[in-house]
């Protein structure tokens, strides 16, 4: 695609055929507009289980509305972008019923997110992209291993939010070890826990997602780090 400004050979040779071959002004790409990519990263532990449900129809909502890949995460990271475009949400759920393994096991999130950026980091969907994680933040796994890939994360997405749904809980403090660890490379942290809740993370999201232009991918904050 044609970056902003760069100059539209096609048009600038129909103005100087127009003006009988006198000097005209370059013509240039005009900007256009486009979201950004969204990228859901849905948690799918037993720790999470009440709440599977209404994240994936949420998830199911935002693939419907396009540019947005959605994965799930508990021992093992599924891609489950294909399974929610049907148009049908109890269809949708149940194929990515079918599709995931993990269903209400156990959380290794900085593995998983580790094997995510190194699959889909620094030349994929992750940089630049609004990158959604939906989780309580229990880590079974190592917490500084989960601090470093949010750091790596932070450095390739245009923003970083995590929804938590225990946040609305009174006196909640992100006190999990795994929550700890990564809140300080989060942009944003909100509630997850309700359709409402739900509603006000899709306003954060389209916020987030608005301002890319149609120039190619945009660059993320910096360099894909180890």
């Amino acid at each position: 695609a044609a970056r902003r400004g760069e100059v539209d050979p096609r048009r600038t040779v129909r103005e100087l055929l127009r003006r009988g071959g006198e000097p005209a002004r370059l013509r240039r790409h005009a900007r256009v507009a486009r979201p950004r990519r969204v990228v859901l990263l849905v948690d799918v532990s037993g720790s999470m289980a009440p709440y599977a449900d209404a994240l994936l129809r949420f998830a199911h909502a935002a693939v419907r509305g396009g540019r947005t890949e959605v994965f799930t995460v508990g021992t093992r990271l599924t891609r489950a972008t294909r399974e929610l475009t049907h148009r049908d949400p109890d269809l949708a759920m149940a194929a990515v019923a079918a599709a995931v393994p993990d269903w209400r096991g156990g959380t290794r999130l900085g593995e998983l997110l580790r094997e995510f950026l190194n699959r889909w980091g620094q030349r994929g969907m992750a940089r630049g992209a609004v990158v959604v994680l939906l989780s309580d933040g229990w880590e079974r796994g190592d917490p500084e291993l989960l601090g470093a890939q949010m750091r790596r994360l932070h450095g390739l997405a245009h923003q970083v939010i995590w929804a938590n749904p225990r946040k609305v809980r009174p006196g909640y403090a992100p006190l999990a070890a795994g929550m700890a660890a990564a809140l300080p490379s989060v942009d944003a942290f909100v509630e997850g826990h309700s359709l409402a809740a739900l509603e006000r993370l899709a306003a954060v999201v389209r916020g987030a997602s608005a301002a890319e232009t149609a120039a190619g991918e945009p660059a993320g904050r910096g360099v894909d780090g180890a």
